[in-house]
């Protein structure tokens, strides 16, 4: 399965979050888990589209790198928003207590899963099947 296609096929399963027991503590830990390989999928996508467009920025590897550089390719990118979902990726490997996963998880809610969603919805206007059938 193709990088664009595992971003969709992921996205659809944490937009299920929203049903969710959210006073479940197992609940909320597989939200964060799901986010984590969320934020993974959508920045390696960005990453093979800007490779698509000849963007020098995306042989860096580094994700920050990668959102800036696709902040300036592209004006559907909230670079504050990526940038803040950088950080909490970051920081889920130091949730330790129950409060800042509860916080983490109302980001995702509020915020994050819509950025996924809007950037989904803006590479399939912008590009043809083709093109991201070979985002690999």
């Amino acid at each position: 399965m193709k990088k664009f296609d595992q971003y969709v096929s992921h996205l659809r399963i944490l937009s299920r979050a929203f049903d969710e027991d959210l006073t479940n503590d197992f609940i909320v830990s597989g939200i964060i888990d799901k986010y984590y390989i969320q934020f993974e999928l959508g920045w390696k996508v960005l990453k093979e589209l800007l490779r698509y467009e000849g963007a020098n920025q995306a042989a860096t590897g580094s994700p920050r790198e990668i959102i800036k550089t696709a902040y300036a390719y592209y004006d559907f990118i909230d670079e504050s928003v990526w940038l803040g979902m950088l950080r909490d990726r970051n920081d889920t490997t130091h949730i330790y207590n129950e409060e800042a996963a509860r916080q983490l998880v109302n980001k995702v809610l509020d915020s994050y899963i819509h950025e996924f969603q809007v950037l989904e919805m803006k590479i399939k206007e912008r590009y043809s099947d083709e093109v991201l059938s070979s985002i690999n």
